[in-house]
């Protein structure tokens, strides 16, 4: 059964921000995701955990994973005409070290960070 994304009030879409950037770090992985808030869905991710990245890696969890998943990401969303993502940050996550890297290999990618 698939249950379809909520269906949201104009008034509140016209407030949201459309794309949100989340990333989860792991003790064994980089998790890195791209919402679109007014439907509910994942617009693009990219995973240190993908077969496809993890043979070009040398390890999958530390900073220069963090700045491959980051530079994977932002070429995924130019492919989708997305320029521009918002970033939410849980409130352990600062900007720095793994955070730091994957926020500025996206920069260096032509995503603009809002």
């Amino acid at each position: 059964m698939v249950i379809p994304p909520p269906v949201r009030a104009e008034r509140v879409v016209k407030f949201l921000k459309p794309y949100v950037l989340r990333m989860h770090f792991t003790n064994k992985f980089v998790h890195a995701q791209v919402f679109h808030t007014p439907t509910a869905t994942v617009a693009s991710s990219a995973s240190s955990e993908e077969k496809s990245l993890r043979s070009s890696m040398q390890t999958t969890r530390d900073v220069a994973a963090a700045a491959k998943i980051g530079k994977i990401l932002g070429e995924r969303l130019l492919l989708q005409n997305i320029p521009a993502v918002s970033v939410f940050l849980k409130r352990e996550q600062r900007y720095h070290g793994k955070v730091k890297a994957l926020m500025d290999s996206l920069k260096d990618a032509g995503v603009k960070l809002l």
